[in-house]
């Protein structure tokens, strides 16, 4: 029997892990909620009725929803800011991110049978700033719909610029929408990668959002940034 020792790395803070999991379950109830305020479930009863899917219950789900979400965001950004493990920022400046990107991808693809060990691999870093981007347009264009019905308040003279530069606030529920969807696909793609992480390669992807740390039995390229 060989013997096989392992190094913990303590890479997530509370504040990533805790957000991270809010965030998820609030972005699952404001997709839920925004197809039905998109498109309505139809109540075949006599009027007035107040059911489940009352457009003014289902709205203030949406609007409750967002704002945790972006208390969790701004949070999130808080986390980035005092802990090193939470700092998932690619690294663009340096040359050899590139390469290590294309090398992960290929093997995520199934075109090379291994990649080099990350603690945070590159292509996860920008598929993260990827997220980060999206989850910004989301909270821009949903505020300055929220705000139209009230264009002179603090939030309209805030985020009424939004509709301006998108074209009218029709185009800003589009590009709402639409980038909504970006956003499940990218979440699918995360489920898929981690998992495969967790079992295929033994990188503790899963079980480290829920513990902080990955315990590993190789050094990984980027242990370097927990210094």
């Amino acid at each position: 029997m060989k013997e096989v020792k392992r190094k913990e790395y303590y890479i997530f803070s509370p504040f990533l892990r805790i957000f991270h999991w809010i965030m998820v379950a609030m972005i699952l109830i404001l997709f839920v909620t925004g197809l039905l305020i998109a498109k309505p479930l139809q109540v075949m009863t006599p009027e007035p009725t107040y059911t489940l899917t009352s457009m003014d219950l289902v709205r203030d789900i949406h609007f409750v929803a967002a704002f945790i979400f972006c208390a969790s965001f701004i949070l999130r950004i808080y986390g980035f800011i005092i802990n090193k493990g939470d700092r998932l920022f690619p690294r663009v400046w340096e040359g050899h991110f590139y390469e290590e990107t294309v090398d992960v991808a290929l093997h995520y693809m199934l075109l090379k049978p291994h990649h080099a060990s990350f603690l945070r691999n590159p292509l996860a870093r920008m598929s993260y700033a990827a997220l980060y981007a999206m989850v910004l347009v989301e909270i821009l264009t949903g505020f300055a719909m929220y705000y139209m019905n009230d264009p002179n308040s603090t939030g309209g003279v805030l985020f009424g610029w939004v509709n301006v530069i998108a074209g009218g606030e029709m185009m800003t529920h589009l590009v709402h929408h639409y980038v909504a969807w970006f956003i499940i696909l990218f979440a699918i793609g995360h489920i898929y990668m981690v998992i495969r992480a967790e079992f295929m390669e033994g990188e503790s992807e899963v079980s480290s959002m829920f513990s902080g740390s990955k315990i590993l039995a190789h050094t990984p390229k980027d242990a370097c940034e927990l210094e």
